[in-house]
C-alpha cells in the first residue's frame, strides 16, 4: 500500500512539473501559438492596410490596443480568440463582438505603415511604453508583472511586413518611436 502511494505521489509531482505555467519547454509551446495568433492578426491588418493606403489602424485618442483595432472586428476578422494570448492570464473575449472596453494580450505601435518593414508592429505585453534600445528590458525578466504573457521567458514581437520572432526579455534590437508612432499596452 505504501509503495502504491509514493508510487501516485511521484506521479502527482511529475505532472506538476510538467504542467506547472513556468515550465520552460511549456512556455515555448504557448510562444508558439502566440506566434500564430500575431500571424493571424497580422493577415487581418494587411487586409486592412491595403484598403488604407498601407497604413495599419489609427484612432484618435485611443489610450490602449484594444481601442486602436477594435475596428478589425469583425470586418476584417471575426475570430477575437487570437487577441488573447495563450500563455497569459486574460480572459476570451465574446467571438466577433468588438474590442473596446475590454482587455486583449498585445500591445500595437500605432502610427506604423506597411512600407515600415523591420519595425515592430505588435508585441506581446511590454513592461512599459517607452521606445527601447537595444538591450533594453521589454518583457517581464522576474515572471511578474506586467509585460509578462510568457512569465519571465521573453515575448513576440510582429513586425510590419508580417514575420514574427521570439526574443528574449531584454530586446537584442532597437524599438524606437518615431513622430507620429505610439505604443499602445493593453
Amino acid at each position: 500500500m505504501i509503495e502504491l502511494l509514493v508510487t501516485v505521489l511521484i506521479i502527482l509531482i511529475l505532472t506538476t512539473l510538467y504542467w506547472s505555467p513556468n515550465n520552460a519547454s511549456r512556455q515555448r509551446t504557448l510562444q508558439k501559438s502566440c506566434q500564430r495568433n500575431l500571424e493571424l492578426i497580422y493577415t487581418a491588418l494587411e487586409v486592412f492596410a491595403n484598403e488604407h493606403s498601407s497604413r495599419f489602424p489609427i484612432v484618435a485618442g485611443a489610450k490602449t490596443s484594444a481601442d486602436a483595432l477594435d475596428g478589425l472586428v469583425p470586418r476584417y476578422t471575426s475570430d477575437t480568440s487570437v487577441f488573447i494570448c495563450p500563455g497569459s492570464r486574460d480572459s476570451s473575449l465574446l467571438a466577433g463582438g468588438s474590442l473596446r472596453n475590454r482587455k486583449i494580450s498585445y500591445a500595437y505601435y500605432m502610427g506604423r505603415c506597411m512600407t515600415n518593414t523591420a519595425s515592430a508592429l505588435m508585441s506581446d505585453k511590454q513592461v512599459d511604453t517607452s521606445p527601447k534600445a537595444a538591450g533594453q528590458l521589454a518583457f517581464s525578466e522576474t515572471g511578474k508583472p506586467p509585460g509578462n504573457n510568457h512569465r519571465k521567458f521573453g515575448g513576440n514581437f510582429l513586425f510590419c511586413d508580417g514575420h514574427v520572432e521570439l526574443s528574449p526579455a531584454h530586446v537584442p534590437f532597437a524599438l524606437p518611436l518615431n513622430p507620429g508612432e505610439t505604443l499602445l499596452n493593453p
